[in-house]
């Protein structure tokens, strides 16, 4: 950055984050590297504020914009997904693509595709098929539209757990489990090329995911004293963050994404 645009608060914002601090708790290290994360998205949103409105699609005073609905449904749902392009969604757009009405992550491509804003407590449904050995996840309040689950936030498996991959994982990386927190009951999924439904509540401290009806994860992270990893997750508590979907190299569809926020 150009000594023409620093700001005072910008700059004490970047050095307080450089200096950093080596004894620092992993709640502490989350806090501050979101603080800068935020400042940057600042400063990147002042240029692309007009580009995301003509681009991206916006929904404003009721209208609908790059064919995201404005409305709630019955429910109180509103669409995140038009079925017809990417608008709305940020981050790793190359790796995903829409097809007939469905929004998958390419086999050749990984990295995180998450809306623009921002959530806090919501209730996220959507549809999801797997390929033979299909592998993907829910990315819960991330701190950064990029990165990791373990340490920005928290990711909810998406996994084929019959896939010839995966028949050694801990049970803690099975589908629906918070991966590395949180293992989820199994026995739900629906075979390879079938459709399933999932509903992610995260209200407060409380994750509760729904697939095909049945609940197999109901965690209150405020219960989580150690994790069943032995990793650090210094984010896991995030009140508010990015949500969306993490591509890991596999072919896997999504339809009917739909979220509904909880004051």
């Amino acid at each position: 950055m150009s000594n023409r645009f620093q700001v005072p608060w910008v700059s004490g914002f970047i050095a307080e984050h450089r200096e950093g601090r080596a004894s620092a708790r992993p709640a502490a290290q989350c806090a501050a590297t979101a603080r800068t994360a935020a400042v940057a998205n600042r400063l990147r949103g002042m240029t692309r504020t007009v580009l995301a409105a003509a681009l991206a699609g916006v929904v404003w005073g009721g209208t609908v914009w790059g064919g995201i609905a404005a409305e709630p449904d019955a429910e109180g749902f509103v669409s995140v997904f038009n079925g017809q392009d990417l608008s709305g969604w940020i981050g790793a757009t190359q790796s995903y693509a829409v097809e007939n009405g469905v929004l998958y992550s390419k086999p050749d491509g990984a990295g995180n595709l998450m809306l623009a804003k921002q959530y806090a407590d919501f209730i996220l449904r959507f549809d999801f098929l797997l390929t033979p050995n299909g592998n993907n996840g829910v990315a819960v309040r991330m701190k950064t539209v990029s990165g990791g689950g373990t340490l920005n936030g928290m990711e909810l498996q998406i996994l084929d757990d019959d896939g010839d991959q995966y028949k050694k994982l801990k049970d803690y990386q099975y589908n629906g489990s918070i991966y590395g927190v949180t293992p989820a009951k199994r026995g739900f999924l629906k075979p390879v090329g079938q459709w399933n439904s999932q509903e992610v509540r995260a209200i407060g401290s409380r994750i509760t995911v729904v697939l095909n009806g049945t609940v197999i994860v109901d965690q209150d992270l405020k219960e989580v004293k150690e994790t069943p990893d032995g990793r650090e997750h210094p984010c896991l508590h995030n009140a508010k963050g990015y949500l969306g979907f993490m591509g890991h190299h596999s072919r896997v569809d999504f339809r009917n994404i739909r979220i509904k926020e909880i004051q």
